[in-house]
């Protein structure tokens, strides 16, 4: 499949390798940026009889205006699930040298490739030739991309607009032995992106990138497959600076919140790239959810085009693809026959490393002395906590967060509804347990009971139910029907929890971690599919400490039998982000 970059159109697209910002920001992003081109271009079981294979291109997809907005204006969003003709990103840059400071912006998309198989002069669905290979009619894409480089002071004076374009073209591949042929077809793209900043204060800028689908529209109701022809495709941008840096969008510093909310990104998300940080030299905008820092699994050794799912059992159901299904999928797509090949090679050492992986270990804050606790060296006591199956744990590769896209689309995310609960732990006896009502120990964050088993030892889950357990916060036992107001807390907080801050809830079960950490699972009250959702045990989870009980505390006379609560340590999976609350 030929791959080649769109021309930028205009005299002011960047020339490469001038002056300006250091190119290898952008390419140390490549493959974030690259998952998220091809998220979703395919899908297992990768071939093109498949269901979820008929319907694509779901994110960031630009159409011409007038077929998009036949039926009424379109409704701008965070994310770019939705189709639009438009995307447009605001961000702050931190101007640190104002005399030379420039801005770098990078566009890329998807090309959408027509690949049509024809037979004595006539098009079929697929044909299978005399050595038999077999070759399917399906839809393909090409990557594109245009660059615009200026200095900032340009951008304040009015700004730079450049056409977006990708020529329109036809390549023919006769197949062997006068079998018939593949014709590949594209229709032009015609769009324009226009960069403009805006000065805030001494040092600060507002910075606004918009692109816009600018081709003729086809008629009003087209089918979408064909509107897909003249549409920018996974839509996403790279903006770099020299002399500035970006502030976080998701965890900005105190002093820029306000300025941070009056910021309009549509159906767009930009996170930064680069090392940790609540500034970076990179800002990716994609139209799909991501953390700041964003970066792909080490262990993963290639793109499955499904990033919110799991390496190894993808891994595994490709690769007891039957001999025809997989000879379907080669045929539907170069990309598909590319899996097959890395899966059916993969080396033993390879397919082991996307069993689990631990990042780091971050301890508990002790309540009283290290050597006092439980399971300390000299300790008598082993530490307490609940079992999780090992895909489960934090950052382990496997898990939904393996590749750092907490996005992947709203629904995909960890603590969205359909997001995995955390596994059910073990309890002690409610009179035994720190902070039950008779207890004369109040709850500590952080320790775990001495005289409950650790989780892999035999009884280490005897006795808990999360559907009776109680937490207590603020001094109100949380459990099964209470309800809460959710109140994410401002770093360490799911990217999608910043936008049910606010809104009430029932809690429906308490859950623990392996490291003794508490999340309560919880229905939203104005989830019209909340019944739905807690019948399949699909829940959002919150810890305690992110929770307001909207019912006073108990009398001492009522039974309660409360688990031990969060432990202050931050505990996240890889796709976890800091998020700002949303006020």
């Amino acid at each position: 499949m030929a791959e080649a970059l769109a021309d930028g159109g205009t005299k002011s697209a960047a020339q490469r390798g001038g002056p300006g910002p250091s190119p290898g920001a952008f390419e140390q992003l490549g493959a974030v940026a690259d998952a998220v081109l091809y998220e979703g271009y395919l899908l297992y079981p990768y071939r093109r009889s498949s269901t979820k294979n008929r319907v694509r291109w779901q994110f960031g997809v630009l159409f011409p205006r007038d077929w998009v907005e036949a039926d009424g204006p379109v409704t701008p969003g965070v994310s770019g699930s939705a189709d639009s003709w438009y995307q447009q990103t605001e961000c702050l840059l931190r101007v640190r040298q104002p005399d030379s400071a420039r801005v770098r912006v990078r566009v890329r998309y998807l090309q959408m490739q027509r690949k049509q198989v024809e037979e004595a002069g006539r098009p079929v669905e697929s044909l299978r030739g005399d050595d038999g290979t077999v070759h399917l009619t399906f839809d393909e894409a090409l990557p594109r991309e245009c660059e615009i480089e200026a200095p900032l002071d340009e951008l304040l004076r009015g700004g730079r607009t450049v056409a977006v374009s990708a020529a329109a073209g036809e390549d023919v591949e006769p197949l062997p032995d006068d079998a018939g042929r593949v014709v590949r077809s594209r229709e032009e793209i015609c769009a324009e992106t226009t960069v403009t900043a805006e000065r805030l204060s001494d040092g600060l800028c507002r910075i606004r990138v918009r692109t816009a689908n600018t081709a003729p529209a086809p008629a009003p109701r087209t089918p979408r497959d064909e509107a897909l022809r003249r549409a920018l495709i996974a839509t996403h941008t790279l903006i770099g600076g020299s002399g500035a840096e970006f502030v976080s969008l998701i965890d900005p510093p105190a002093d820029l919140e306000a300025l941070v909310r009056a910021c309009r990104n549509e159906f767009t998300f930009p996170v930064l790239g680069g090392e940790a940080g609540d500034t970076g030299p990179v800002l990716l905008s994609a139209p799909i959810i991501l953390p700041d820092h964003p970066q792909v699994a080490p262990e993963s050794p290639g793109d499955l085009h499904d990033a919110a799912e799991i390496d190894e059992i993808l891994t595994l159901r490709t690769m007891l693809l039957t001999d025809e299904e997989k000879r379907e999928a080669r045929a539907t797509d170069p990309r598909a026959a590319a899996i097959l090949d890395r899966v059916d090679t993969m080396p033993q050492e390879v397919f082991e490393r996307l069993h689990g992986a631990v990042r780091s270990l971050t301890p508990a804050t002790p309540t009283a002395s290290a050597d006092r606790l439980p399971g300390a060296v000299g300790s008598p006591n082993p530490v307490a906590s609940a079992a999780a199956p090992a895909d489960r744990m934090p950052d382990a590769v496997g898990s939904p967060a393996q590749v750092n896209l907490a996005a992947a689309p709203a629904d995909r995310l960890p603590g969205a509804a359909g997001s995995p609960a955390p596994a059910a732990p073990a309890a002690t006896p409610a009179e035994r347990l720190p902070g039950a009502l008779g207890s004369p120990d109040p709850v500590t964050f952080g320790t775990a009971s001495a005289d409950r088993p650790a989780w892999w030892q035999e009884g280490g889950d005897d006795g808990l139910s999360p559907t009776t357990d109680t937490v207590l916060v603020d001094g109100v036992p949380l459990g099964g029907g209470s309800r809460v107001r959710l109140r994410p807390r401002g770093r360490g907080a799911d990217a999608q929890d910043m936008f049910l801050a606010g809104r009430t809830a029932e809690v429906a079960a308490v859950f623990h971690d392996v490291d003794g950490s508490v999340h309560l699972a919880v229905t939203l009250d104005d989830d019209p599919a909340a019944e739905l959702n807690n019948w399949y045990g699909r829940f959002h989870y919150f810890r305690p400490d992110e929770l307001e009980p909207l019912e006073p505390a108990g009398s001492p006379d009522e039974p309660s039998a409360p688990a031990p609560a969060a432990a202050p340590a931050r505990h996240t999976s890889d796709s976890e982000t800091p998020a700002a609350e949303a006020e």
